[in-house]
């Protein structure tokens, strides 16, 4: 073998002898990945210290162990474990200022080092809802917007209605004052309905740092939508004689605040007032007809109908009339009367003394006197029977006698003696 080729195996077997002795020496670590506020493990390892202590450092290259000794004073910095092949430190309440790499010295020849990249995570904040503090009218455009700030990295915000999943419209990212952490918002946009009204929105966000847990804020959507009503009897089956209520059930948010009652073919309405109620405390037949109820809030007016018929028998239901908006104000209508509320259907009944219709009392009347005059003619009717009866008998007598007595009259002369 040529003399060079020999030398050549030599150097590269030297060199080799060397990178195992270095490998021995070179300490290992590892990246941390921390929550602000938790705790962090350093560890570093040598499997062959040659007599030379470990070393960590911080970002800053301030020392802060040198093998069991503490160099920096810094209570939440403490020492877990301190041996010739290992040293291990432990961090708590770790901050964001925290995060850096930290290094892990050997004071060899020549000095050996290994770096720890530790990453702090910012915990987002419980995320706010705008936008709802306000009632929706139906069929308008609901618009909310949710933010959480405080999050590293960014965080991501999902929505939900019930148990439907919106769609975000846009998301918005902005750097805090910090500089470290972000501050995250996000806008959902949906027509709303009645159905809507008391619907729970959810906004929730989900970041690494919570750990498989949720962080989220529920509001409850408030939606203003127009009126409905029926009419319902108390008793359901009501008589003659009887005291009846029917009271206008008027359903909506807000709720009806004003109620108009009516009868068809009548003139003046019968009662106008925030009570839904109309009573009747003595019916008679006269009450009967069909009877309306406008119920008025600021989100409009509604019709339901009510068809009273008064009997001796209990009657049968009356199906109730399904409500209907109320036509808005034309200027033919004679009767106008001012409210506060914008689209509410206005009227002034005319002037009545009591608000509950009055039953007329003449029928009672009328019937009793027609009683009495049926009985007098009854007795007047008998009363010539009886009186015709006795005189037709008494003529039958009066006949017969004056024939007795002509009879005899004729025999008398032959009675005679010549």
């Amino acid at each position: 073998m040529p003399p060079s080729v020999l030398s050549l195996l030599l150097l590269l077997l030297g060199a080799a002898k060397g990178n195992l002795s270095r490998d021995e020496s070179q300490p290992t670590t590892s990246d941390e990945t921390v929550v602000a506020g938790g705790t962090v493990v350093l560890k570093c390892q040598v499997e062959d210290p040659d007599d030379s202590s470990l070393q960590w450092s911080n970002p800053a290259q301030q020392t802060l162990y040198f093998g069991e000794k503490r160099a920096l004073r810094d209570n939440r910095i403490q020492l877990e474990r301190s041996t010739p092949n290992e040293l291990t430190i432990s961090i708590s309440d770790v901050v964001l200022s925290d995060e850096g790499e930290y290094t892990c010295s050997i004071f060899t020849m020549p000095v050996r080092t290994a770096k720890a990249l530790v990453t702090v995570l910012g915990i987002p904040q419980k995320p706010q809802i705008f936008g709802h503090e306000q009632p929706i009218d139906e069929e308008k455009i609901a618009r909310l917007t949710c933010r959480s700030s405080g999050s590293k990295p960014a965080a991501q915000l999902r929505w939900k209605k019930g148990n439907k999943e919106l769609k975000a419209e846009g998301t918005e990212v902005v750097e805090d004052p910090n500089g470290k952490t972000f501050t995250v918002s996000s806008r959902v946009e949906f027509r709303v309905t009645k159905e809507d009204n008391d619907a729970e929105v959810t906004c929730t966000v989900d970041h690494e740092s919570l750990q498989n847990s949720e962080r989220s804020t529920t509001q409850k959507l408030q939606v203003h939508y127009k009126p409905t009503a029926k009419i319902e009897p108390h008793p359901l089956y009501p008589r003659e004689g009887e005291k009846l209520q029917l009271q206008c059930d008027g359903q909506g948010n807000p709720v009806p605040q004003e109620f108009l009652w009516e009868k068809e073919g009548s003139d003046a309405p019968l009662q106008l007032s925030s009570d839904s109620i109309l009573i009747f405390p003595f019916l008679n037949k006269s009450d009967s007809g069909t009877y309306v109820c406008t119920a008025t809030s600021s989100m409009g007016s509604v019709v339901a109908k009510y068809n009273l018929d008064v009997s001796d028998l209990p009657q049968l239901p009356t199906p109730h009339v399904h409500s209907t908006p109320a036509p808005p104000p034309g200027p033919s209508q004679p009767i106008s009367h001012a409210s506060s509320m914008a689209t509410a259907s206005s009227f002034t009944p005319a002037p009545v003394q009591d608000a509950s219709p009055v039953p007329s009392t003449s029928s009672t009347y009328h019937a009793v006197i027609g009683g009495v005059v049926a009985v007098i003619v009854f007795l007047l009717l008998s009363l010539l029977i009886v009186l015709g009866h006795y005189l037709i008998r008494h003529k039958g007598v009066c006949v017969r006698h004056g024939e007795t007595v002509t009879a005899s009259r004729q025999q008398s002369p032959a009675e005679v003696p010549t």
